[in-house]
């Protein structure tokens, strides 16, 4: 078979820091987190060098931000400043998008966000049934997060628990 047209379109896979918050965001804080960083990225470096970069709240949850560093790598101080606004949003908003030790899936279109530990009981005792699907905030590159941030719980790492 012939193909005519590609639909494939080819991207850089940009590096990916997400931010979890332990909870919905409000319609307003979408709107002040969102001027916060629109003021931000434009000025965001490393080393006098801009970076390239983007972000999206996905699920109204998560603070999904983009880097693409095939010509400007962040670097450490770049990563400073990005989580010192973090920090900021996150005693702004008390978001909790820096404690990793909790779990979020969704259940009936609804994201659910529970301590880890809670978590882990609560499959254990089967009240979370198998057929939730499980958010993986440790993707750190776009592909990787467009394909595997959301997972069936099987899938995921929350289907190892035993």
């Amino acid at each position: 078979m012939k193909i005519e047209e590609s639909t494939i379109v080819e991207t850089n896979d940009f590096k990916v820091i997400i931010y979890p918050a332990s909870r919905a965001l409000t319609a307003k804080e979408v709107k002040e987190i969102t001027e916060k960083l629109y003021d931000f990225l434009p000025t965001w470096n490393a080393h006098g060098k801009g970076l390239t970069s983007s972000f999206k709240i996905d699920h109204k949850q998560f603070i999904i931000i983009t880097v693409d560093e095939e010509k400007v790598q962040a670097s450490g101080c770049s990563m400073d400043s990005l989580n010192g606004l973090m920090r900021e949003i996150e005693e702004e908003y008390q978001l909790g998008i820096f404690d990793r030790m909790k779990a979020c899936y969704k259940e009936n279109g609804e994201v659910k966000t529970m301590k880890l530990t809670d978590f882990r009981t609560a499959v254990r005792n089967g009240e979370i049934s198998e057929e939730v699907e499980v958010f993986d905030f440790s993707k750190d590159t776009y592909v990787n997060y467009l394909s595997d941030f959301l997972l069936p719980f099987k899938r995921s790492w929350a289907g190892f628990i035993k």
